[in-house]
């Protein structure tokens, strides 16, 4: 498949996966301790975690709507499907045909939607973290079979581990800057990074870190934060092993 067919290919995947977000985006979205939502706003069950989150009979409420009208309830899925579109076009773009992509497209759906929860709630819901992290070893393994890919499935095993320690260790260090979620991310974008080696694990950690002390930095800047506010990290984690695996696919 060539170039621009295959951005094209990723990018209708992007828009379809991400279109099937929003639902999961408003369950999840709950202050930890609490339980995952199961009504809309309105007091009706929500059925199924995929799909766009609209509520018929809210809408029924009150005026008669026109035929089939529904009432939303969570995150717009144009926005997210905006989003994973981007993401995906661009995996496709720096990682071509190796077969590792197919990996990232299927990962790449799931760390948009824990992005947009944890900045909502600040919450890295478990049952999103820990299979992210099983994930992305169990589909390199298979990969890591074929010829052309251009990663090592051990450096990706060991990178989880390391990434994870990392996290773990600051966890213990600064329990109210760093939270538990986090580290449990940590070892799926650490699987993901130390799949392209030491260098891009060393790359994307420093970019998430970067980018969660601008963001702080500005907060602070515009008196929306003091020095010690927590943030909501994971954003920053995810965006760190999102641009270190384009620039590990780069330049493989």
């Amino acid at each position: 498949m060539s170039g621009p067919l295959l951005i094209t290919a990723a990018a209708l995947w992007g828009a379809a996966a991400g279109a099937l977000l929003p639902r999961a985006a408003y369950r999840f979205s709950v202050p930890s301790g609490e339980p995952w939502r199961t009504r809309c706003p309105g007091g009706h069950p929500i059925r199924g975690w995929l799909g766009p989150a609209r509520c018929g009979p809210c809408a029924s409420a009150g005026a008669p709507p026109a035929p089939g009208a529904v009432a939303p309830y969570g995150p717009r899925a144009t926005a997210l499907a905006a989003a994973t579109v981007l993401v995906c076009a661009a995996l496709a773009a720096a990682g071509g045909t190796r077969p590792e992509l197919a990996v990232w497209l299927l990962l790449a759906p799931v760390g948009v939607l824990l992005a947009v929860v944890d900045l909502k709630v600040r919450r890295l819901p478990d049952p999103l973290t820990l299979p992210f992290a099983a994930a992305a070893l169990v589909l390199l393994g298979p990969v890591a079979l074929v010829p052309e890919h251009a990663g090592r499935w051990s450096t990706a095993l060991l990178g989880a581990l390391a990434l994870g320690g990392g996290y773990f260790a600051l966890f213990l260090l600064n329990p109210g800057g760093m939270g538990f979620g986090d580290v449990k991310l940590a070892l799926g974008a650490g699987a993901v990074l130390g799949w392209y080696g030491w260098g891009t694990l060393m790359l994307g950690a420093s970019a998430g870190f970067l980018l969660g002390a601008v963001y702080g930095g500005a907060l602070v800047a515009a008196r929306r934060a003091g020095r010690g506010t927590a943030i909501p990290f994971g954003p920053f984690l995810i965006a760190g092993a999102f641009l270190g695996v384009l620039a590990g696919a780069c330049g493989a």
